[in-house]
This record gives C-alpha cells, structure tokens and sequence, in this order.
C-alpha cells in the first residue's frame, strides 16, 4: 500500500468522525471517561473482525462435511469495518498514519530479527 492510501484511508475516518459530531482531536488518555471510550471502540472493531472470522465455516478439524460457499467480499467487508474501528482509537489516541508506519516498521525489523535469532 503506497503511503498516500494510508493517508486516504486516515483522512477518510477523521471526516466521519467529524460527520457523527465528534471531535478529531486527540483525547486526553489520563482520563478515565476517554480510555473507556477507547476500549469501547476497539471492542467493536473486536467484534467486526469475530464476524469476519464467523464467515469461515471449514474450519473445525473435526468437521466432517465441507462448506464451499465463501462470502469473499462480506468477508474483507467485515474486516474494513474491524480497521475503521481501529482507525478511529489510533486517531482519537492522537496518532497519525505516520505514527502507525513507523511503528509498523520498527515491530516487523524485531520480529523479522526474532526469526533470525531463534526467539
């Protein structure tokens, strides 16, 4: 994904944000009231990807009859919704897509050296 999608895809969340009356700015996580607010949101991205998951219906290995049908597109729907939610904590947290790229490439050079050395 080129950086100017992630940007899209953050820019995109902070107008709904605004669009529902809720401020973009980041919250002040010392308060209470804001981490409950974003642990509430991201147990609704929780549960968007349950129903993702609830999607997959061959995966029990004892299952004996096999279910071919797949929703592929409800499916990454379902996920879309799980990182709006995620989106949105990382935004109201006060992090940018920047923030998340960073960080995402700093936490795959140690897992990538967690391979190398055996962890």
């Amino acid at each position: 994904m080129s950086a100017d999608r992630l940007v899209d895809m953050f820019e995109r969340r902070k107008v709904f944000i605004r669009a529902l009356g809720d401020s973009t700015e980041p919250l002040d996580l010392s308060q209470k009231d804001n981490q409950r607010l974003l642990r509430d949101i991201a147990v609704r991205g929780i549960e968007e990807v349950w129903e993702a998951q609830s999607l997959l219906k061959n995966w029990k290995p004892h299952r004996k009859t096999d279910v071919p049908e797949f929703d592929r597109e409800k499916y990454l729907e379902e996920w879309v919704d799980a990182f709006n939610y995620f989106f949105t904590t990382l935004i109201l947290a006060g992090f940018d897509e920047e923030d998340l790229h960073q960080m995402y490439v700093k936490k795959d050079e140690i897992i990538h050296e967690r391979l190398k050395s055996g962890y």
